[in-house]
């Protein structure tokens, strides 16, 4: 099957909603390139970024799902490669 490179970016407000957001990325560590996570504590937020090489329809679930959890925000960048 063919795959992506993508990179989804995501801003973590809710706190309690990590443990979540963890158990998802582990549910797709077989796609996950590399990941990077910063917690900005003047503005208590964590920024994290992904960068997969899956389907696309795996990359569309994931950012979906991550997109769901209360307090979550995800966007996706997709490489032509």
């Amino acid at each position: 099957m063919e795959t992506r490179v993508a990179v989804i970016g995501i801003i973590v407000e809710n706190k309690e909603s990590v443990s979540e957001l963890n158990k998802l990325l582990s549910e797709y560590g077989d796609y996950i390139i590399g990941r990077m996570g910063v917690p900005y504590h003047k503005k208590q937020i964590n920024i994290i970024s992904i960068a997969i090489d899956a389907p696309q329809d795996v990359i569309n679930t994931l950012s979906g799902k991550i997109g769901r959890l209360d307090g979550v925000y995800a966007k996706t960048a997709y490489s032509n490669v």
